[in-house]
């Protein structure tokens, strides 16, 4: 546990690469790979110890990745932050995952390794066998190419802007007005926004085929039917299988889109409008003006930082920490890359979040689900192997969905009054249940992709309104829309950076709900069985992690209507 005095972390010191070692070329870490890879191990001792110098190796190497790709996504114009980063991935990277696999089957095959009982070795070993079985040597230029077209989508979408009343902003900043009570507003705000990003289409179709095929081709030469197989296993998804996503989308099908209708048909009738459209969809039904729960990124942290400490002081003082370090890049702006994440730092152990803040709910709720995933990182800093720390991220994304809703009984940081307060928890209960069919539609139609990898832009576009239809309601409608409706699929940076990272977010919803009803009931022990599990970090199968949180690790119908229940009750309380 972190000090509570603390106000900045010192990273542990290097003693197999020693203090002064600085990535320049490949042939500064040849050695220390050569080291590994041939030094003599003639007990568990000596294993354990080449296990933490490999650990100590990969952790300077991770961060020095991190901030290169942290650096270029704040910047993403700068030639010499995006030459820095491809220079890893080009030169530094490949010869990573040939040493990689050396070392593994040197691990495997010692004949000390069962003497390994520690806490996480099992996991770790467990992976190291997967990742042998997985390598081939043919695919190591595929990987690198892909990540280098992965890289070009952050570019693309980074570079769009869009011009309203004169001024030059961010889509995520014009997604504001989109909360706007002026229709008009709204309306023109979307279809600008919409058509900004359809201009781009074609460059991202092109892209995304590129995508697929290099991405089938690394799938089929590791000998699976479709690159999909191939990533549930590099993945690491021992605890579930593809027919589970299937079990999941209908589960969702049914127990969740007949309340986005409901939702919908209601808010159609607050509007009084004759057609739900897509502009109506994030205004206040009462026609109220948006929620500010802030006005600039310093302010947000600020209060987000009393938020998490009236939680529990040690939270609040995990973000302080970051504040101190300058760990945060908070606010959107011309040049930087989309989204937001938490970026673990494995070094320092005190991780790095970027968010495109302006000023909206949307925002706030982004730095406490990122605030959620650097209270992870920093609570597993002090674990012995760098693999413990590496959660999947079912277990990861547990730990920033459940921040958003245990934190919700102390969001008055960010409103002055309770009627503001509630439209805060309604709106976000609400989005909650609007993400889960979302997901669903993400995760199904990245199945679709990846089964017929030979599939056309057209054929894809047509998949992706089939399925679509299946997880959306059916009041909305987008008559003279459907060009731009075809194309949503396309600001989802998960689908170009990232494939198959997105059924986690669903199933860590389901467990995030989970937690905080285990806190609405008992709130210290809610509280203490959500930071137990996260302090596990990998050292467990993601099944024991839950429950350590006191939740199922579940996707059945039944549950899943248990828990929109759950919601629907807090709802239905927060209304009156």
């Amino acid at each position: 546990m972190i000090n509570q005095e603390t106000t900045t972390l010192a990273r542990s010191k290097r003693v197999f690469i020693g203090e002064e070692f600085e990535l320049k070329k490949w042939d500064d870490l040849q050695p220390f790979y050569d080291n590994l890879k041939n030094r003599e191990i003639n007990s568990a001792s000596d294993l354990r110890q080449w296990f933490l110098d490999r650990s100590e190796l990969e952790s300077y190497l991770s961060e020095n990745f991190a901030w290169r790709y942290i650096r270029q996504t704040c910047d993403t114009a700068n030639s010499g932050l995006i030459n820095a980063l491809q220079f890893f991935i080009t030169e530094i990277q490949p010869k990573l995952a040939e040493y990689g696999n050396e070392l593994d089957k040197k691990a495997v095959e010692s004949p000390y390794l069962n003497d390994l009982t520690d806490q996480g070795f099992s996991v770790t070993i467990r992976g190291m066998k997967k990742a042998i079985a997985l390598f081939r040597e043919e695919n190591i230029p595929l990987q690198t190419e892909m990540q280098t077209e992965e890289r070009r989508y952050g570019a693309i979408a980074g570079a769009m802007t869009v011009t309203l009343d004169g001024e030059e902003m961010t889509l995520q900043k014009a997604s504001d007005r989109l909360q706007s009570s002026d229709r008009s507003v709204r309306e023109e705000a979307w279809r600008t926004i919409a058509e900004r990003r359809f201009q781009d289409h074609e460059v991202l179709d092109e892209l995304l085929n590129k995508l697929v095929t290099l991405r089938d081709q690394v799938g089929k030469n590791a000998g699976f039917d479709n690159y999909r197989d191939y990533m549930f296993a590099a993945m690491g998804r021992f605890d579930y299988t593809p027919q589970d996503c299937f079990n999941f989308h209908d589960s969702v099908k049914e127990a969740v889109v007949p309340l986005l209708n409901d939702m919908a048909t209601s808010r159609k009738e607050a509007l009084h409008v004759d057609q739900l459209r897509p502009w109506d969809t994030k205004v206040d039904p009462k026609g109220l003006p948006p929620l500010k729960p802030f006005e600039s990124g310093e302010e947000l942290l600020d209060k987000t930082i009393r938020c998490f400490s009236r939680l529990d002081p040690f939270l609040g003082n995990c973000l302080q920490i970051m504040k101190n370090m300058k760990h945060l890049d908070l606010e959107s702006r011309k040049g930087k890359a989309p989204g937001g994440y938490n970026y673990p730092l494995e070094e320092i152990g005190v991780p790095f979040i970027f968010m495109n803040a302006t000023s909206n709910l949307r925002d706030m709720v982004t730095l406490l689900h990122e605030g959620g995933h650097a209270v992870h990182s920093l609570v597993t800093r002090d674990l012995a192997l760098n693999s413990f720390k590496h959660t999947p991220s079912e277990v990861a994304e547990l730990a920033s969905m459940s921040m958003e809703l245990i934190t919700m009984d102390f969001w008055d940081e960010f409103f002055d009054n309770d009627a503001d307060l509630k439209r805060a928890k309604i709106q976000h209960l609400e989005s909650i249940i609007e993400t889960l069919p979302w997901v669903a539609t993400v995760d199904k139609f990245q199945h679709w992709m990846y089964e017929n990898p030979q599939h056309t832009a057209e054929e894809r576009t047509n998949a992706w309104i089939e399925i679509y239809n299946q997880f959306t309601d059916k009041v909305m409608d987008w008559a003279g829309l459907e060009n731009l409706q075809k194309y949503l699929w396309q600001r989802q940076l998960h689908i170009y950076e990232v494939p198959f990272y997105y059924i986690e977010y669903g199933i860590a919803q389901l467990g995030a709900i989970g937690v905080w009803k285990n806190y609405r009931e008992n709130p210290e022990k809610g509280l203490k069985g959500y930071l137990n599990a996260l302090k596990m970090g990998y050292t467990a199968p993601i099944t024991e992690i839950y429950q350590a949180a006191n939740i199922p690790f579940d996707f059945s119908k039944n549950y899943i209507t248990e828990l929109m229940q759950f919601v629907q009750s807090e709802l239905e309380r927060l209304k009156i």
